[in-house]
Parts: C-alpha cells; sequence; structure tokens
C-alpha cells in the first residue's frame, strides 16, 4: 500500500505565525489552529507551539495533509524519533508505525489493531520512554476508536496527602505485557517480557511539575511493598487518575494530528467495530530517564 497517496499535500498559502488555540477540555488539550504542518515551522512558531504543548499536554491540528516525511520532519522538532520494536508494521521509516486493523491479502498491515485499550504512557517499559507520541489520522471509523488523554499532573495534585506521602521517592515496576493486562499485578514475569523501574511520581523537565507516573495498562508493582498491599494501593491510583474531571475524548477526523506528553498525560483508546477500518500512523520522540 502506498501510504503517502492517501494524504496528498494541498497547495496552501504559507503560514503565519499568528496562532490561535481553542481548548480542548478543563482538564487537557489545545487545538491549534492556522498551522499547516506540510510547510517548514519557522524557529518563532515552533517556540509558540511547543509552549502551548507544554501548558496543555496534548495539541490537536486537523485537516492535515501529510507525508510520512513531513510528519517525522515535524516530529524532529521535538528530539530524535524512537526506533520502533514493532519492525513489522513500520513503514519504510523504521520509527513510523502503522496502527491499523487493516488486512492486504489476509495479512494485518498495522499493529494494535482493534479492541479497548488501557489508559497507558507510551513505552514506560523502557529506560528511555517516549517523551511525545504524535499519531496521525487516514482511516477512521464512523463510531468508537476514540482517544481518550488524563492529566497526570492533576491526579497527582490531587492526591490526598496521606497517599503521596506514601508514593513520593518510590518506583514502581512498568511491563510491556498487554496480553494479561488486567490479571497480573508483582514483580513476577514471564520470561523475555520487557519491563523497567520508574519514579512513581515524574518531574517534568521542562515545566518542573510532578505527575503521577503510574498507569493500569503497564504498571505492576510499587517497590518496598507486598504484591497485595502494591495492587491496593496500584488501584487506588488508577481510578483516581481516570476520573472524568481529568480527561479529555477525542472524537477522530481523518486527517487530525494529536501530539500528547507522554511525561505527564496518559492516554487510552475506546473500542470500536472489526469491521470498519482505522488506520493511523504513529510516531514516537525519544525521551530522558524519568527522575
Amino acid at each position: 500500500m502506498n501510504l503517502t497517496n492517501l494524504s496528498p499535500s494541498a497547495s496552501r498559502a504559507s503560514i503565519s505565525d499568528d496562532v490561535r488555540t481553542r481548548s480542548l477540555s478543563p482538564a487537557i488539550g489545545a487545538e491549534i489552529i492556522g498551522v499547516d504542518l506540510s510547510k517548514p515551522i519557522s524557529d518563532q512558531l515552533f517556540a509558540k507551539i511547543l509552549d502551548i504543548w507544554h501548558r496543555s499536554l496534548v495539541v490537536l491540528l486537523r485537516d492535515q495533509h501529510l507525508t510520512e516525511d513531513d510528519q517525522v520532519r515535524f516530529g524532529e522538532r521535538f528530539g530524535p524519533p524512537a526506533i520502533s520494536h514493532t519492525q513489522r508494521f513500520t513503514t519504510k521509516n523504521p520509527a513510523v508505525m502503522l496502527i491499523s486493523n487493516v488486512r492486504e491479502n489476509g495479512e494485518l498491515i498495522g499493529a494494535l489493531p482493534d479492541g479497548e485499550m488501557h489508559f497507558h504512557s507510551d513505552q514506560c517499559h523502557q529506560e528511555r520512554p517516549a517523551t511525545a507520541s504524535m499519531l496521525y489520522s487516514l482511516e477512521v471509523p464512523s463510531q468508537g476508536g476514540n482517544t481518550l488523554f488524563a492529566n497526570a499532573y492533576l491526579a497527582y495534585e490531587t492526591l490526598p496527602n496521606l497517599i503521596k506521602t506514601k508514593i513520593d521517592g518510590r518506583k514502581a515496576l512498568n511491563a510491556y505485557d498487554y496480553d494479561n493486562a488486567s490479571t497480573r499485578r508483582g514483580t513476577r514475569l514471564r520470561e523475555g517480557i520487557p519491563s523497567c523501574w520508574h519514579p512513581v511520581v515524574r518531574t517534568h523537565p521542562a515545566t518542573g511539575k510532578k505527575a503521577l507516573y503510574v498507569n493500569r495498562l503497564m504498571t505492576i508493582a510499587i517497590e518496598g511493598m507486598s504484591d497485595s498491599e502494591s495492587e491496593e494501593l496500584l488501584n487506588t491510583l488508577f481510578d483516581h487518575q481516570e476520573q472524568p474531571e481529568f480527561i479529555y475524548e477525542h472524537v477522530w477526523r481523518a486527517y487530525d494530528v494529536l501530539l500528547w506528553d507522554n511525561r505527564c498525560a496518559l492516554h487510552a483508546r475506546t473500542d470500536f467495530s472489526a469491521e470498519e477500518r482505522r488506520l493511523m500512523r504513529r510516531l514516537t520522540i525519544l525521551g530522558e530517564r524519568p527522575f
């Protein structure tokens, strides 16, 4: 499949540095209006986009007609792209992965094809998790397949002081084990499962703010606690950070770009019909070691 041909670049006027924004929800997210990512981005404009991103955690840009190279060029402004561990579903660029349920000759062309996904932070099972993730929609189902975002700053700020005292300074174990996400807790992992310990409370290097850096899909244990004590505390933290007042739910349109900060925003996916096509291009940006 020639994915570039699915999103031909339209002829547009040059970008103006006059950037407008619209809040997506009281808790998280902003839409940036008036920017064409298929055009070169000036340093001044990028500084504005970066500031909006740091303040809003998630940014949306609609009606973007991007080639794969356009997407990579913009993503590289945030840092070096992270090479996907799932090379089976990458494009010509090993950092760009297809997220899709589309089949060609009976074979899936993309990863994470269908179904609901719990809240998580991309690549938190690695020593240097993704700083940013950028998802670009090419085909979307008529209903479902929405992406939810949760503000991890607010989740930490609103925790009771007693719980903050319990988790400050501790680390949690994060594992890439999606198949057993709803049942496994504790430090005992199946052989070969990638995992890494990271702070339960993470400090953002750019903003200096603290975020609750655990998630229901991948965090399985807190250090220094029994399995039962750890599981009870984790479930309390998960329930707290997934409260509706912390969340924005994005209903996709074709040619949307969403860019989110994995250091302070969690994301999840709602279910959708396996009979409808969903095709996305994802780029992740290599991050720093959490502290």
